[in-house]
């Protein structure tokens, strides 16, 4: 594998450098003083941060882009060997590194990188964190995997030792990371175009977990079942957060206030003796109790006081997508989310249901093809928790073999259960009929991992004609 030398900075292309985590290290690696350009396939708002920083970014991935003063090229998972750079990358006998292998490499430049990785809520943990952090004054380098408004981005370059990025175990990517201390959040059925199945996934974690030095840390929930099959053998330190006293660090007296957000005591067996009070968290959902004592137990390490940590949660609004309130339509409130997987959509509506609304309208898009076939039971009880689920079409991603499902077999399936759905086969007839049909107490959730958000922005805009 290409090792960079960061004394020695070089000129490096990024082919999808509009990609969350991709743009992220784009940018570490410009402060460091390398030469950065690439391409992606449309302009988007990352694609014109990375513009206003200097970064030049080609629209359109096309062989001539490919120059033969690149030094080094980084790949995502979704670029295939037919991808015309690519293939004139390699014609030139450019080195090449995946996004996860460079993410790991610049992690060894960190004194304590933190890796955040679990097959839901990464990112809001990873957010939590940040700002637990940024309020204790500690300058943290971050890479998050979605917006953080206090950080007016996804990226912030710091000037300490401390490090924290998520880690995705799609095509295995986390394991080629150096972290000290390891967060496994859940591990559930994902990725099955990739993983054989929940097992292999397992496996996997585990692998993730062996990663850790003898003097690191893995905090992992204590309710993943059948812990030890991740954690035997290993020689670091292992701290558990979980539902009850059971793990190291749980909640207790849980409660909601009249906006429907959890507020919980912190009990730990590593009490800092601070008296803090309850935590009042200012997202939604129980999913977040343990989300918030993940960022915890990760702070308490670091050094930072439950103060700060129970000051930066109750700051906290959620990160971009994350149960992101939008607007009105009509007296309705729009909230946007990014869940993707049947766990995440129940988490998501369960949440929804601790708001005051008269009626849950869901207007989800599925996120590709595979995941859709392989969890479609899932997927529609998860959806009839929404009083109005409303479907578009399942967003494509990496995959071009629709397997013979889509969005109407869905709809299929949620009807098969007693429960109404809708389908529309384009935004704008969706849009059209929410304008028309939305009224004051609906709570109006777009949903998916693709672009269905541009529901909630046009609705939200007061664009939208009849």
């Amino acid at each position: 594998m290409y090792q960079i030398n960061f004394q020695n900075p070089i000129h490096v292309y990024f082919v999808g450098i509009g990609g969350i985590s991709m743009s992220g290290l784009a940018e570490i690696l410009k402060d460091r003083g390398f030469t950065v350009s690439g391409s992606d396939r449309s302009a988007s708002a990352l694609t014109q941060r990375l513009c206003d920083e200097g970064i030049t970014v080609h629209i359109g991935q096309r062989a001539e882009n490919i120059t033969e003063d690149i030094d080094l090229a980084v790949f995502t998972a979704a670029i295939h060997p037919d991808n015309p750079e690519y293939v004139r990358i390699h014609e030139l006998g450019i080195p090449s590194l995946t996004r996860a292998q460079l993410l790991g490499q610049v992690m060894k430049n960190y004194e304590t990188p933190v890796a955040v990785s679990g097959t839901h809520g990464k990112t809001t943990t990873t957010s939590m964190l940040s700002e637990m952090l940024l309020e204790a004054g500690m300058d943290p380098t971050l890479s998050i995997g979605g917006n953080l408004d206090s950080i007016g981005g996804n990226v912030r370059i710091g000037q300490s030792g401390c490090f924290v990025a998520e880690a995705c175990e799609y095509t295995n990517s986390f394991l080629s990371l150096f972290p000290k201390i390891s967060i496994i959040l859940n591990i559930d059925a994902d990725h099955l175009d990739f993983f054989k199945d929940l097992d292999d996934i397992r496996s996997s974690f585990a692998r993730f977990a062996g990663l850790l030095p003898e003097d690191g840390t893995l905090i992992i929930n204590g309710s993943i079942p059948d812990p030890e099959r991740i954690t035997d053998g290993l020689s670091c330190r292992i701290i558990t957060f979980g539902a009850g006293p059971d793990c190291d660090y749980y909640p207790e007296d849980v409660h909601y206030d009249e906006e429907g957000h959890p507020v919980f005591t912190v009990r730990s067996k590593y009490d800092t003796g601070e008296d803090i009070g309850p935590i009042h968290l200012h997202v939604p959902g129980e999913h977040n109790i343990y989300n918030a004592l993940a960022a915890i137990a990760a702070a308490d390490l670091l050094g930072v006081s439950r103060k700060d940590s129970a000051a930066a949660l109750a700051r906290f609004g959620g990160a971009g997508r994350r149960f992101q309130t939008m607007g009105t339509l009509n007296g309705a409130k729009i909230i946007d989310d990014y869940a993707h997987h049947p766990t995440e959509i129940e988490a998501t509506l369960r949440a929804a249901a601790q708001l005051p609304h008269d009626r849950i309208i869901c207007v989800f898009q599925s996120h590709t093809f595979s995941r859709t076939k392989a969890l479609l039971p899932e997927f529609a009880k998860a959806l009839t928790l929404a009083d109005l689920p409303i479907l578009a079409d399942i967003y494509p991603a990496r995959e071009t073999d629709n397997l013979g499902i889509s969005a109407r077999t869905l709809q299929d399936a949620i009807r098969d259960l007693g429960h109404e759905c809708l389908y529309f086969p384009s935004f704008e007839e969706i849009e059209k009929y929410l304008l028309a049909n939305c009224q004051k107490g609906d709570l109006l959730i777009t949903m998916g991992a693709g672009n269905i958000d541009t529901v909630a922005k046009d609705l939200a805009s007061g664009t939208v004609k009849p």
